[in-house]
This record gives structure tokens, C-alpha cells and sequence, in this order.
């Protein structure tokens, strides 16, 4: 696509109260909406842009350069990921808070303010979001997420709760301080479930993890990384996502569970992904089923299970909360039978 070439002013204070992160790779369509978002923001917030962008093939860096001289650009020579590439950024920003938002999303105009006041008014550390909305529709997708035994994401539609089990990393805020101090997003996870990772180890250490009231951004659900979304009443993902899924949600169970009930709650699940798998596969009549997803997940959690216990070890020994305490925002019904039920099994690319 041809670049216009019109600039839009953005400054790079001093000393900036946040920093906004945005991953991007091949995002040249999106990227002006989510940019534009930012830099109209409402009120005097300092705050400076980095994009990292992860050796994208579209002209994403050149329109960036041209369009956006104020934002900090971080150009990968080579394909990195997700994980990485937020690290980086957050390695290199300035702000005390950080905002890390998806090149598929964009914020409403009082975004920042909302955060910022949420997060100054707060004498508690955490992790916040704001109520993330189609970009379509305009329908509520989620105020954050609880989680079910199995570590399914559950969204989270109760406007009078504030306190959630994890925040999508669409639109993830924290002080740069409790990033640091937990170590940023877990490289080995590649991509999927490190926003869930994050949040989970955050609550174990007793910081909040919870929604704004007002304000919300519009999210492109799905664009990012395939799936993710029901599209004509059914539920579509890829073969590599429901992989990395299974795999990194049953990851994140064993890390960060408390008590010794996480064993047999273990037992069930790696049954139920096994049955889930055959089921699957034979519903659809193909072998990649087994062979592309539930296999390799299985079978990494099984040879990792050395390191996910020194991992279990080591955030359990820090952990400062209940285990009733961690488990508040849980819910107990296994979510994969809700939809199940609601929108039957899914399509898969």
C-alpha cells in the first residue's frame, strides 16, 4: 500500500508518567488507528510511544518512521515473538507505569486519565485493565477474566466486580516496578497465556489484579494471532494457537496453584485433555487434531515437568496470599462445557 505521508505529532518527554508498548508485526492496516488512539488522548498526560516492531514484511517500520517521527521504534532484525518483543520495550521504557496495548486495539479517549487515576488514587500494587469492547459491534467482550479449575479463561461481565483472576495483554497496565519485580512475560511460554501468567504470579505476591469502571478500548479479537473468537456462532482458532493454549494454560496451573491439590486437580485435566483430543480429532476426521495440538502439548508438560516443578517451587515459596485468597476469582464450572454447549466444537485453521 502506497504511504501518505502526513505526520502526526507525538513527544518524547523527559520524564514520562507511562509508557505505551505496542507489539507489532505486519500491522500496517492497523497500526494508524491504534497510534491515533493514543496520541489523542484527553488531558496533559506525559507519556511516550515504543513499538517494537518483530521483523515485520510490510512496510510497517517505514510508515512509522514517516508518519509517526515521535514514536520510539525498536526494529528486530529478526522474528522474536511476543514475549520478547514486550520485554524490550518495557527493558527500554522510562515511565514509572506501563501500558502494554495491542496494534488491533484502540483506546477510548479517556483511557489514560482513567488509568492514571485509578492507579494514583491506589496504595495497593497491581495489575489493571479497562472493559475491552468488539471493534465491531461494539458489544462488551469482557472486564477482565476469572478463571475455571483448568485455567480457562472466563469473561468477566459483572460490572459491580472489580477484582479479577487476569487481564488480557491487549490492554495490560502496571507499575514498571512490579513488572521488574516479577520478572516480565516468561519467554519460554513463546506467545498465549503469558498475560495469565503475569496476573496469576501477581496475585500469588498479594498485588491486585482488577478492571476500571469506565472508559474501555475496542479490540479486533483474533487479528493478532488467528482464533479466538466465534465467528457465525462458532468458536474459530488455528492449530499453532489451541496448541500453545493447551500447553501454556496446563503450564501456568501447575506454576502457580497453591497447595498439594493441584496434583490430582492435574490428573483430571491432562485425562480430560487427552479424551478431549481423541473426541476432537475424531469428530472432525482429521489426525492433526491429535497429531498438530494435543500430542505436542501433552507430551512438552511431560517432558517439562522437572522445570514447571523448580518453577512451582520457586513462586510458591514467594507466595503471600491464601490460597482462598487466590482462588476468589475463581469459577467452578469448566468453561470449555459452556461452549461447548453454546456454540458446539470449533473450527480449526
Amino acid at each position: 500500500m502506497g504511504l501518505v505521508q502526513h505526520h502526526h505529532t507525538v513527544s518524547r518527554p523527559e520524564h514520562p508518567v507511562c509508557s505505551i508498548c505496542i507489539a507489532n508485526y505486519n500491522g500496517i492496516d492497523l497500526l494508524d488507528d491504534c497510534l491515533v488512539s493514543v496520541i489523542s488522548q484527553q488531558g496533559e498526560i506525559s507519556f511516550e510511544i515504543i513499538v517494537h516492531d518483530d521483523a515485520s514484511t510490510d512496510d510497517s517500520v517505514a510508515l512509522l518512521r514517516m508518519k509517526y517521527p515521535g514514536v520510539e521504534v525498536l526494529a528486530s532484525p529478526e522474528n522474536v515473538g511476543y514475549c520478547v518483543a514486550n520485554n524490550r520495550m518495557v527493558a527500554h521504557a522510562r515511565g514509572e507505569f506501563i501500558l502494554l496495548l495491542n496494534n488491533d486495539a484502540a483506546l477510548h479517549p479517556d483511557a489514560l486519565l482513567t488509568l492514571i487515576e485509578i492507579a494514583s488514587g491506589s496504595a495497593a500494587k497491581g495489575v489493571m485493565t479497562l472493559p475491552q469492547y468488539d471493534w465491531e459491534t461494539g458489544v462488551l467482550v469482557d472486564r477482565g477474566c476469572l478463571l475455571d479449575p483448568f485455567y480457562n479463561p472466563v469473561p468477566n461481565l459483572d460490572s459491580s466486580r472489580r477484582d479479577v483472576a487476569m487481564v488480557i495483554g491487549a490492554c495490560l497496565w502496571m507499575s514498571r516496578d512490579v513488572w521488574n519485580e516479577i520478572g516480565g512475560f516468561p519467554e519460554w511460554l513463546e506467545s498465549i497465556a503469558e498475560d495469565m501468567y503475569l496476573c496469576c504470579v501477581a496475585r500469588l505476591r498479594g498485588c491486585l489484579v482488577q478492571v476500571a469502571s469506565a472508559s474501555g478500548y475496542r479490540h479486533r479479537q483474533g487479528v493478532s494471532f488467528g482464533g479466538n473468537r466465534v465467528d457465525g456462532g462458532r468458536l474459530s482458532t488455528t492449530f499453532r494457537r489451541r496448541r500453545l493454549s493447551e500447553r501454556n494454560k496446563t503450564a501456568v496451573m501447575i506454576i502457580c496453584s497453591p497447595t498439594w491439590l493441584v496434583w490430582p486437580l492435574l490428573l483430571v485435566h491432562l485425562a480430560e485433555l487427552a479424551l478431549e483430543g481423541l473426541v476432537v480429532a475424531l469428530y472432525r476426521r482429521d489426525r492433526r487434531v491429535w497429531g498438530e495440538i494435543y500430542g505436542p502439548a501433552l507430551g512438552t508438560i511431560f517432558r517439562s515437568a522437572p522445570d514447571l516443578r523448580a518453577r512451582r517451587a520457586q513462586q510458591q515459596t514467594s507466595r503471600q496470599v491464601s490460597p482462598a485468597a487466590y482462588l476468589s476469582a475463581f469459577t467452578w464450572f469448566p468453561h470449555k462445557l459452556r461452549m461447548l454447549f453454546k456454540h458446539g466444537f470449533p473450527s480449526i485453521r
